[in-house]
C-alpha cells in the first residue's frame, strides 16, 4: 500500500456534514482505503502537482501564485493547537510531528519510507475538517514579504533569493568641489602664505577661498615683507577683515602711502597681538589703531616716531588688557606716557622701555612698585635710571624697616627677567637693593655697568636660587672672586648661559670652579679674557661626564651641540687647547660596566662648538660639521693631521740644526692637512692631490704669482 500524501487527506466537507466521532475508527479507515476515482482522482492530482516543488526543474515557467501585493499564503499549513487531539472537536492533533509526518513526506530529495504494517498511531488523527468558517491559510510576516516584483525571484514554490542590483557609477564627481568648506579650510591652513597667494591664481573660485579671512587670522609678515607690494598686502587684509588677530607688520616700509586708506585701517577690529616695529607710520593711523581694537593684549610700537604720549594715554583708557608692550627707542615717550600705561594696564607683565626717557621718576617707581605685576622689565641704555630709583622700584618709598637688617620689609618682586645693559649710572648701591627681593630672577643682565664691582655682585647671586642666565659683559671692575661667588651659589646646578666677555681680571681661577660646579652651562662668552687651555680642557672633560650619565647613541642617532664657547681673541689659548676639545668630541668613549650593551665603546652624545683663533676656525669647523654626521672616522683623521702639522710647524720656527729639514716637514704635513679639510680627496694618493699647490701658496711665498 503506497502512503497517503498530506493533500490526499485535507479534503472539504459541507457544513451540514457531522463530525466522526472516535468510536468510528472502522468506517474511517475504509474510507482512506478506497481509491478516489473520476473528477475527485483529478482534483487530488492537481492537489498534490501545486503544493509539490518535485517538478521545478523540468522546464516548467516559473510560479506566478507567489503575488508581491496582497496576502502571502501557504498551503498545508496546520493552524491547530499542538495539544490534545480532542481539544476542540474540530481538529485531531498537530500534522507536523516528526514520528507521524515520518511516512509523508513531500520534499523532492526525501525518500518515501514504506509504513510500517502495524500502525502505532491512530491514522485519524491526521484527518483536518476544513470548514468555511476556519482560515485555511496565514500571511507571511511583513519582514519577510517580497517589497517588489523586481526584487525577488520566484521559482516553483515559495523559496526566493534576491537578485543583485547593478550599481550606477556616480556621473562627473567633483572631488574637491563636494568637499565641505571647513575641510578645504583646514588643509589650505597648511600652506605658507606665499603658497596661498600662488594657489589664488587657478580660478575665481580659488582666489576667493584663498582670499578667505579664515586662513588669514594669524598675519605674520617677516618672511614675505620685502617680496609683496603694498596693495596686495592691503588687499589681503582687507579680505582677511575681523579674522585677523595677530597682525605684524614689522619692517613694512612699503606702506608708507597707504595708512591714509580709512578702509584698510578700519578692516581691523578684533587684533590682539599687534606690531608695527619700523614701519613708516604717522601718529593719527596709530592712534586710529589703537582706538578701534579694544582687546589688544601684545603691542610692539618699537622704534616709531609717530608714538608718543598721547598713544600711551589711548592705550591706558581704551585697552586695559594689554600684558606685553614695547616701546624701545621711541623718543616722544616719557615717563608721563609711562606712568598713564602703569595705572590703566592692571595686566601689564612684560615691558620693554629701551632708550626711554624719564626713569628717574620716583613716581613713575612707586607705580610700578604698587602694581607688582612686572614679570620682564629691559632698560637698556636708560642713563636717567640711577640707584634711588631703582630703590624705589625694589623697596618702595617709605616702607617699615627691619630693626635687625636695617632693610624694609616689602613683598618680594615678580620679575624673572631684569635688563640693565648700559646703565650707566647704577653701582653697588643699588644692585644690592636686588638682594633678597627678587628670589623668581632667572635672567640677569648688567653689561657695560662700568660702575659695577665684587661687592654689588658677591651680595645678589647668593640670593637668586633660580639664576639661568647672567651676563657680566664689559664690567671691567669685577675679578675671580665674583665667579667663585657664583661657584658657591645655590643657583650653580640651573645656569645655562654666562657672559664675561672683556673681563679682563678674570681668567682660570674664577672659571675652573664654575665649569666644575654649574654642570648643566649650554653656552660661555668668554673672548678677550685671561682663560688658558685649563678651561677648555676641563669644559671637554665636564661635558665627557655629561655624556657618561645619558643613553648612547644608537646607529640611526647623530650627535648634537650640546655646550657652546667663544673664546677667542684670548692670549693665553694655544692650539693644544683647541685640539683636546676637537680630540674629545670624536672620542670613542668606553663601555660602562653596569650597561646591558654589547660592549663597544659608544661616541659621544653632546659636543662642543667653539669659536677660537681666526686661522684655526676652518679646521675647527669641519671637524664639527664631520662629527655631526657621524662620521667621527674622517674628523679623528683631521684632528690627526691638524696636530702634526701645527707640531711640525712650531718645530720649523726653531733655530739650530737640519731646520731647513724641519721647515720642509711642515710644508708636507700642512699640503696634507688642506687634502683631508677639503673632505680627504687627496687622501692615500699623494701631497697635494686634493687642491692645486699654487692655489695653496701664502701670499708671502711667490712674490711674482
Amino acid at each position: 500500500m503506497e502512503p497517503l500524501s498530506i493533500d490526499s487527506i485535507v479534503v472539504e466537507h459541507p457544513n451540514e456534514m457531522s463530525l466522526p466521532t472516535p468510536g468510528t475508527s472502522s468506517d474511517v479507515m475504509a474510507m482512506e482505503r478506497s481509491k478516489p476515482k473520476g473528477r475527485q482522482r483529478l482534483f487530488s492530482g492537481l492537489h498534490r502537482i501545486g503544493s509539490s516543488p518535485s517538478l521545478t526543474g523540468v522546464g516548467r515557467t516559473r510560479s506566478q501564485s507567489l503575488r508581491s501585493s496582497g496576502n502571502a499564503s501557504m498551503s498545508c499549513m496546520s493552524l491547530s493547537n499542538p495539544g490534545s487531539p480532542y481539544s476542540n472537536g474540530n481538529a485531531y492533533g498537530s500534522s507536523y510531528s516528526s514520528e507521524l509526518s515520518n511516512g509523508f513526506s513531500t520534499a523532492p530529495t526525501s525518500v518515501a519510507n514504506s509504513p510500517p504494517s502495524t500502525p502505532f498511531y491512530d491514522e485519524q488523527a491526521r484527518r483536518w475538517m476544513k470548514t468555511p468558517d476556519v482560515r485555511s491559510s496565514t500571511p507571511l510576516p511583513s519582514n519577510l514579504r517580497p517589497r517588489s516584483r523586481a526584487g525577488l525571484e520566484c521559482e516553483g514554490d515559495y523559496f526566493s533569493r534576491p537578485v543583485r542590483k547593478t550599481v550606477k557609477k556616480r556621473p562627473n564627481f567633483n572631488f574637491w568641489g563636494e568637499m565641505p568648506t571647513e575641510i578645504r579650510m583646514h588643509i589650505l591652513r597648511y600652506l605658507q602664505p606665499k603658497e596661498i597667494v600662488r594657489c589664488s591664481r587657478v580660478s575665481k573660485s580659488w582666489h576667493a577661498m584663498c582670499f578667505d579671512g579664515q586662513l588669514w587670522g594669524d598675519l605674520d609678515t617677516h618672511g614675505f615683507y620685502r617680496d609683496i607690494t603694498a596693495d596686495a598686502l592691503v588687499n589681503i587684509i582687507k579680505s582677511a577683515g575681523p579674522f585677523v588677530k595677530d597682525l605684524n607688520l614689522r619692517g613694512c616700509v612699503q606702506l608708507k602711502e597707504q595708512w591714509n586708506n580709512t578702509s584698510f585701517i578700519e578692516a581691523c577690529r578684533n587684533l590682539e597681538n599687534f606690531s608695527l616695529e619700523g614701519c613708516r607710520i604717522d601718529r593719527t593711523s596709530i592712534h586710529t589703531f589703537l582706538l578701534q581694537n579694544s582687546r589688544l593684549a601684545h603691542v610692539n610700537l618699537s622704534g616709531l616716531t609717530g608714538a608718543t604720549n598721547a598713544a600711551m594715554k589711548i592705550i591706558a583708557s581704551n585697552c586695559p588688557r594689554v600684558e606685553t608692550l614695547n616701546i624701545s627707542w621711541c623718543n616722544n615717550i616719557d615717563n608721563r606716557g609711562l606712568i598713564k600705561v602703569i595705572e590703566g594696564c592692571p595686566n601689564l607683565r612684560v615691558l620693554r622701555a629701551g632708550e626711554v626717557r624719564g626713569w628717574d621718576d620716583i613716581e613713575l617707581m612707586s607705580s610700578i612698585f604698587q602694581r607688582n605685576t612686572l614679570e620682564r622689565l629691559e632698560l637698556k641704555n636708560c642713563d636717567s635710571l640711577n640707584d634711588d630709583s631703582l630703590s624705589a622700584l625694589i623697596e618702595g618709598v617709605g616702607q617699615e624697616v627691619d630693626v635687625l637688617t636695617d632693610r624694609p620689609i616689602v613683598p618680594p618682586r615678580k620679575l624673572k627677567r631684569l635688563d640693565l645693559t648700559r646703565c650707566r649710572s647704577i653701582t653697588d648701591v643699588g644692585i644690592k637693593t636686588l638682594a633678597g627681593n627678587v628670589p623668581h630672577l632667572e635672567g640677569l643682565q648688567v653689561s657695560k655697568c662700568g660702575g659695577l664691582t665684587d661687592d654689588g655682585l658677591s651680595a645678589l647671586l647668593p640670593t637668586m636660587p633660580i639664576l639661568t642666565h647672567l651676563d657680566m659683559e664689559e664690567v671691567e671692575g669685577l675679578s675671580n672672586d665674583v665667579l667663585k661667588t657664583l661657584a658657591e651659589s645655590p643657583c650653580a646646578p640651573h645656569l645655562k648661559h654666562i657672559c664675561i666677555t672683556y673681563c679682563e681680571n678674570l681668567g682660570d681661577a674664577g672659571m675652573l670652579p664654575v665649569l666644575k660646579a654649574c654642570r648643566n652651562l649650554t653656552s660661555i662668552e668668554m673672548d678677550n679674557t685671561r682663560i688658558s687651555d685649563l678651561v677648555l680642557a676641563e669644559a671637554a672633560a665636564t661635558l665627557r661626564t655629561r655624556n657618561r650619565a645619558t643613553r648612547a647613541l644608537s646607529a640611526s642617532e647623530r650627535p648634537h651641540i650640546g655646550l657652546r664657547i667663544v673664546a677667542y681673541d684670548c692670549a693665553n689659548v694655544t692650539w693644544t687647547g683647541v685640539r683636546e676639545v676637537l680630540s674629545r668630541n670624536a672620542e670613542i668613549s668606553p663601555p660602562s660596566s653596569s650597561g646591558n650593551g654589547s660592549g663597544s665603546g659608544t661616541h659621544p652624545r653632546e659636543i662642543i662648538s667653539l669659536k677660537c683663533f681666526l686661522n684655526w676656525q676652518p679646521t675647527v669647523d669641519e671637524h664639527t660639521k664631520r662629527v655631526l654626521k657621524g662620521d667621527f672616522a674622517a674628523a679623528a683623521r683631521l684632528e690627526r693631521k691638524w696636530t702634526d702639522w701645527m707640531m711640525l710647524n712650531e718645530e720649523a720656527g726653531m733655530g739650530g740644526a737640519n731646520a731647513r729639514r724641519r721647515r720642509r716637514r711642515a710644508r708636507e704635513a700642512q699640503m696634507m692637512h688642506a687634502d683631508e679639510e677639503e673632505g680627504g680627496a687627496g687622501a692615500g694618493v699623494g701631497v697635494g692631490v686634493g687642491r692645486r699647490r699654487r692655489a695653496r701658496s701664502g701670499p708671502g711665498v711667490c712674490v711674482v704669482m
